[in-house]
């Protein structure tokens, strides 16, 4: 296995360090997947720049946008990023019980979230080709249409963040390790 550096905004190239000191800020540390991202600055940067448009300029809530993005982690197995988002999701306010819920691979009991939930795993189960079942149970839980194009800003970020992770397999972070999970097994919140 090849070992990856995890940069941070001090080992960083310039190209990378403004993101990586960006987050640091934000979490009180850098992210191992920012930090392996970072190897190369087109990705970093590709990334910080749609998650900031994901998270500044979209539509769902901070509860949803975790929602999605854990159902992504879990949908393309990684380790790493289910254990960021499930401490991420609990501090936007994601009731644990849906967080239990998506770490074992089913969909929360509130519909709203089952619906957020379908949805992105459909867009990556069927890379893309939604059925028009997808789509309305998606708008009957409240969504718009437009959010719909909204959930692929939130895959597409995923996909890095996750394949990062699942290549590199970097170690959680003291503040995500209590929140450790393996493929195919639940472990709690």
């Amino acid at each position: 296995m090849t070992s990856y550096q995890i940069h941070t905004a001090d080992t960083a190239s310039e190209a990378a360090k403004e993101p990586l000191a960006v987050l640091r800020g934000a979490f009180g540390f850098v992210p191992a997947a920012a930090g392996l991202m970072a190897n190369s600055p087109a990705l970093l940067n590709t990334f910080f720049s749609a998650f900031g448009h994901f998270r500044g300029g979209g539509t769902f809530g901070p509860d949803e946008r975790q929602v999605l993005l854990l159902s992504n982690a879990i949908a393309n197995g990684s380790e790493w990023a289910v254990a960021f988002h499930t401490l991420e999701a609990l501090a936007d306010g994601v009731e644990p019980s849906v967080v239990e819920a998506l770490r074992r691979g089913d969909l929360p009991t509130d519909p709203r979230m089952a619906a957020l939930s379908a949805l992105t795993r459909a867009f990556i189960d069927k890379r893309g080709r939604l059925d028009d079942a997808d789509v309305a149970a998606f708008t009957a839980a409240g969504f718009t249409e437009e959010q719909l194009f909204e959930v692929i800003t939130g895959v597409a970020i995923s996909a890095m963040t996750n394949y990062t992770a699942n290549v590199a397999r970097p170690p959680l972070e003291p503040a995500v390790r209590p929140h450790a999970w393996t493929a195919g097994h639940s472990s709690g919140v």
